[in-house]
């Protein structure tokens, strides 16, 4: 039986959050992927969406609610390396993100790009996220 941790380390799961927060704006940037993507969703480039700070804010409260429920899988699992943090960042993309938004966009006729440009955001994000939650106690 692996010995866990009852704590969880805030500054970890702020860490976390912040990182997903600004991985966002990196991948949804010119500098990436905003092209294709505001092609896909029917916007202009350099349109500011209606709510923009809204959606920034609900960002970062989504960022911090999503390290919190991932520090849960992580002490939950018992995971303390970087490569358990990989481990449980992947099946937690695969089962919540991947699994259920593939056939979303499918039924909404977006097409694959979608799901590789927003899927691939999360993938990296919790693959990161779960390795600094796994060994940053």
């Amino acid at each position: 039986m692996h010995h866990i941790q009852h704590a969880f380390n805030p500054w970890a799961i702020l860490v976390s959050a912040l990182f997903l927060w600004f991985l966002g704006a990196f991948w949804y940037s010119p500098l990436l992927f905003a092209k294709p993507w505001v092609a896909i969703v029917g916007r202009q480039m350099g349109e500011k969406p209606k709510g923009v700070y809204k959606g920034m804010i609900g960002s970062f409260i989504g960022d911090l609610l999503l390290s919190f429920i991932l520090a849960h899988f992580i002490l939950w699992s018992g995971a303390s390396t970087i490569e358990w943090g990989l481990i449980i960042g992947a099946l937690t993309w695969a089962g919540f993100f991947i699994a259920p938004n593939y056939p979303q966009s499918i039924y909404e006729g977006r097409p694959f790009a979608y799901v590789l440009i927003n899927n691939g955001y999360w993938l990296v994000g919790l693959l990161t996220v779960g390795s600094i939650l796994a060994v940053w106690k």
